[in-house]
């Protein structure tokens, strides 16, 4: 089985033919548009018609690939030498009229037997919505092309990082977390009417609530995972939290073996920039047994609570010890309710860096260091 070898960017099917380049050849075609209509100057052969594709199936679908199958006629299916794929990415209609559309991107396979895997990273992002049609085509001995219809238009999406691509994002994390520094509590900072309200409408308990779209694309626990976030970095001359935040002026602070002990689970979540020089690296903390333990182990990479290179919790004269990365900042969700009484609520010295928040941030697709070879 042989899948699509190259993507090249062109106008789409139904604007008029344009130049599609085969494998990794220079060899030169013409596509109809999905209506049918052939150029007179295209190259494409006129002769008995080539069975279209119909009841198109899309499975095995991960961020960066998918299989594609359909059903065709019998009549003339032994002269089809090619497939034709357009794949496009679904417009949003909410999208910026402004903002420079994505290019369609057109593939050319030899016909092996369905299903035939469609793999590229090149063209493929995670959790994004794409439409594709299907065209048979016959190569002629002068180089031309007999082709069939366009078949109906699908949609689909490709899926969310596995636990093999968060592997990759956490080796590359590895490299530059940097030395270990102690921290003895976890901290949150918000705004005084958040507090307020959790007192009042939550009966002190802070909930959990569902991960924004921060961090890369394809990262699982976007938009699924409930949690609180808490953050744990220290100053290096001070050993204590720093007194500037992006978040609020007012911090909870709870110690930290209240929510990192070992009867709870650490998941490695994420590893991201926002087009500057430092990074950043989620991680999740899970009471065992919880529902969001249970939402994790079967997507994140756990790590082991004593040794790993970002945040550890380990027992050294019968008194639990914590310490955290140096060189990247740590973003830690807890999935279950905090009650505020387990820690202490004061305003920061410091003042509220906005410009340092990531709500919603979006990754850096060009960063090197925490970029892997799969949809971004």
């Amino acid at each position: 089985m042989e899948a699509p070898r190259l993507a090249h960017t062109m106008g789409s099917p139904t604007s008029p033919c344009e130049e599609v380049i085969k494998n990794l050849s220079l060899e030169a075609i013409q596509l109809c548009d999905r209506d049918g209509n052939k150029s007179q100057d295209s190259g494409i052969a006129e002769m008995e018609e080539l069975p279209v594709p119909h009841n198109i199936k899309i499975s095995n679908i991960t961020c960066d690939s998918f299989k594609i199958s359909w059903d065709m006629d019998s009549k003339s299916k032994d002269r089809i030498t090619h497939y034709f794929i357009d794949l496009n990415k679904k417009e949003n209609k909410n999208s910026n009229k402004f903002k420079h559309k994505d290019v369609p991107t057109k593939l050319v396979a030899k016909a092996v037997p369905l299903p035939m895997t469609v793999r590229g990273h090149w063209f493929l992002s995670p959790r994004t919505e794409y439409t594709v049609a299907v065209q048979t085509a016959s190569k002629q001995v002068d180089g031309d092309y007999v082709v069939s219809e366009w078949s109906e238009i699908i949609e689909f999406c490709t899926a969310d990082y596995s636990k093999v691509h968060l592997t990759q994002l956490l080796e590359k994390a590895e490299v530059i977390a940097g030395r270990m520094l102690k921290l003895s509590v976890f901290y949150r900072n918000q705004h005084k009417e958040y507090f307020d309200y959790v007192r009042e409408h939550h009966g002190n308990a802070m909930q959990p609530s569902v991960k924004d779209n921060s961090g890369s694309h394809g990262s699982p626990i976007s938009g699924k995972l409930e949690g609180i976030f808490f953050s744990c970095n220290t100053e290096f001359n001070t050993g204590k939290p720093p007194q500037d935040s992006p978040y609020g002026r007012y911090r909870y602070e709870i110690a930290a073996e209240k929510l990192f002990n070992p009867n709870t689970n650490l998941y490695f979540g994420d590893f991201y920039c926002m087009y500057t020089a430092y990074h950043y690296v989620i991680l999740v903390i899970a009471p065992v047994g919880s529902p969001g333990d249970e939402f994790c182990k079967q997507r994140l990479p756990q790590l082991n609570i004593k040794d790993n290179k970002f945040l550890t919790c380990d027992e050294e004269d019968g008194v639990m010890v914590y310490h955290h990365a140096q060189d990247v900042i740590l973003e830690v969700i807890y999935t279950d309710p905090v009650d505020l009484s387990l820690g202490t609520v004061a305003e920061i010295t410091g003042h509220q860096l906005m410009s340092l928040s990531t709500a919603n941030a979006k990754k850096d697709p060009s960063c090197k260091t925490c970029n892997i070879s799969v949809g971004r």
